[in-house]
């Protein structure tokens, strides 16, 4: 072998083996002890987010016992933390209720179970005991409107965190329908129900001018029985106002049924139709504590809701 060969494999053979000792040194420095393909694995293997698609509920009603059913695209729509129905309600969806509505005039009795949906991400700002009660309602009080009798409707909420709303935060139906035959049986225990909320009625504390009323669970469930004993029984609800006996007493009726009426706007707002609800004041003159002590004259600074 010549020595001008011998020189050039000598180049050949250092140049090999220094990218040898490169890679090697290299990757174990950059990758980690695993190597490089340690770290090309780990690139493949980083999981894209999961897009969830968005849900679109179909307005759909069918009676299992008769020969209504129903089917469009559309239906009522919600954003979310919110139980106010979108506007415009679409030309199908309107079709739809006139439907429901004949149906049910001929068929008297025939009940409408409305459902309404929420996720457990969801504010509740109602108050009801849930979102998916306060959309139901919101749906019967359009049915309502469009003369569909508040009798033959019942509501319920449910979680649903299988809903899934769009870019812009809203739910496309977020509510399911049923057609169901009265029970004449139910009748006693709706009435019983009305009966204790009669005898316990709802008792707020709160002073003119603030803007939210702060409800418990149990307040929470009242409103919703009440609403219920509203619609099937075609009570009213009986909003009556009081105060204690500071200042002059006709100045305080008058205070007595602006506390009144405050809390009649925030029953509308949740979706009490506002000619159920009748407003009225006391005054100082139905204390339930004593107006010699402060702890007295708060609790007798009340609006009381009941039915009659």
């Amino acid at each position: 072998m010549s020595k001008k060969t011998s020189y050039y494999l000598g180049i050949i053979l250092t140049i090999i083996i220094g990218t040898i000792l490169y890679i090697y040194l290299c990757c174990s420095v950059c990758c980690g002890k695993d190597g490089c393909e340690n770290k090309k694995t780990e690139t493949e293997s980083v999981v894209m987010p999961d897009i969830k698609e968005v849900t679109k509920n179909a307005f759909y009603i069918s009676d299992a016992d008769g020969d209504f059913n129903i089917k469009f695209n559309d239906n009522f729509n919600f954003t979310t933390s919110d139980f106010a129905i979108l506007e415009p309600v679409s030309e199908n969806v309107e079709n739809g209720v006139s439907k429901l509505k004949t149906y049910l005039l001929d068929n008297p009795l025939k009940t409408v179970d409305i459902t309404g949906f929420y996720k457990s991400d969801e504010a509740n700002n109602s108050a009801y005991p849930n979102l998916g009660l306060a959309r139901a309602n919101a749906v019967k009080n359009y049915l309502i409107l469009h003369d569909v009798s508040s009798k033959q409707i019942d509501t319920y909420g449910a979680l649903n965190d299988a809903i899934t709303p769009n870019d812009s935060n809203t739910l496309f139906g977020p509510v399911k329908f049923g057609i169901q035959t009265i029970d004449a049986s139910n009748t006693a225990a709706l009435e019983a129900a009305c009966d204790a909320l009669r005898a316990n009625p709802l008792v707020l504390h709160f002073q003119t001018g603030q803007a939210s009323i702060n409800l418990t669970p149990e307040q929470r469930q009242k409103i919703a029985d009440m609403s219920h004993c509203v619609d099937k029984l075609g009570v009213k609800l009986q909003v009556v106002g009081h105060t204690d006996n500071t200042g002059n007493a006709a100045n305080n009726v008058i205070l007595g049924k602006k506390r009144a009426d405050f809390a009649k706007g925030y029953l509308v707002k949740n979706g009490i139709l506002e000619n159920t609800i009748v407003t009225s004041s006391k005054g100082p003159h139905a204390p339930i504590a004593d107006n010699a002590t402060e702890a007295g004259r708060a609790e007798n600074r009340r609006t009381e809701i009941t039915i009659n």
